[in-house]
């Protein structure tokens, strides 16, 4: 049950948690009558028949395919962080974000329980929003350094931001089964915004990105390229070639211990800006 509902953090406005479509958060692209996937044939059939991107943002928003993700993105939303305990949570998967016809798009893991679950957009919220969003400023694809909430002014030129899973997991571990059922959405965000460029973050990311672009009919080089730190591999995509890029995840476990540091992710989306050449 929705819980009673509080300030956002940025409008005033007040929110239950989790938020209902259609009630004004910032970004909220669903409504009342928005069709709602259920399960795994749901998700696959109205990824697409999206007929762009608004309407795929829409549908992925109020997705409920994922019993176990659905339970406990519900639950993170109700019972809250401390530190947030006087803010709404959106509570409800957390869609692509970014430049609808970008050259690069920046595929990671899934939202954090109190990042993007709770701020409703990917990479807000949370120490790893903070890190790559400050990449993609110093990288010239943001306008600012800064990922907060979804009402902060950010806009990213060029470049996009997905989740392999659109809602945040357990642990941050999404089962095999729930990456599966999941992936029609990336899926048809890639046919949609057609990028040059394809940056996977951790090997979550990358394993995703391949099993995808493969469904897509895709050619992926024979061994099945292997995940690292700056690792490359050339994808054959229905326009021509898409480079894929790897960096590590942006997660505290490596940007703390001093595993990814700054120059390191710079040089990957640097890489990224490389290969897709002029903007569109």
């Amino acid at each position: 049950m929705p819980t009673e509902p509080l300030p956002h953090p940025a409008t005033g406005r007040p929110f239950p948690s989790p938020v209902p479509p259609g009630t004004g958060w910032p970004g909220d692209r669903a409504g009342p009558g928005t069709p709602c996937a259920n399960d795994a044939d749901d998700v696959a059939r109205l990824a697409a028949d999206s007929r762009d991107l608004e309407v795929l943002t829409a549908r992925m928003s109020v997705c409920r395919a994922c019993p176990r993700l659905v339970a406990w993105r519900e639950d993170v939303a109700a019972t809250k962080r401390r530190a947030f305990a006087t803010e709404p949570y959106w509570g409800r998967p957390v869609t692509g974000f970014g430049d609808p016809r970008a050259a690069v798009l920046v595929v990671g893991l899934a939202p954090a329980a109190h990042g993007g679950n709770r701020t409703g957009r990917v990479f807000t919220g949370d120490r790893s929003g903070d890190w790559i969003v400050a990449a993609l400023h110093r990288t010239g694809f943001a306008n600012q350094p800064t990922s907060v909430h979804a009402a902060d002014g950010l806009r990213l030129t060029g470049a996009r931001i997905a989740a392999a899973v659109r809602c945040a997991p357990p642990a941050n571990t999404p089962l095999p089964s729930e990456r599966d059922t999941c992936s029609p959405w990336l899926e048809h965000e890639l046919r949609l915004v057609r990028p040059r460029v394809l940056v996977a973050l951790g090997a979550f990311g990358w394993e995703a990105t391949l099993t995808v672009v493969r469904r897509l009919g895709w050619a992926v080089p024979r061994p099945r390229p292997r995940f690292g730190h700056g690792a490359e591999a050339v994808l054959g995509g229905p326009h021509g070639d898409v480079p894929l890029l790897g960096s590590y995840h942006v997660s505290q476990q490596n940007t703390f211990t001093g595993r990814l540091t700054e120059p390191m992710l710079d040089a990957v989306l640097l890489r990224a800006r490389e290969y897709a050449g002029p903007a569109r």
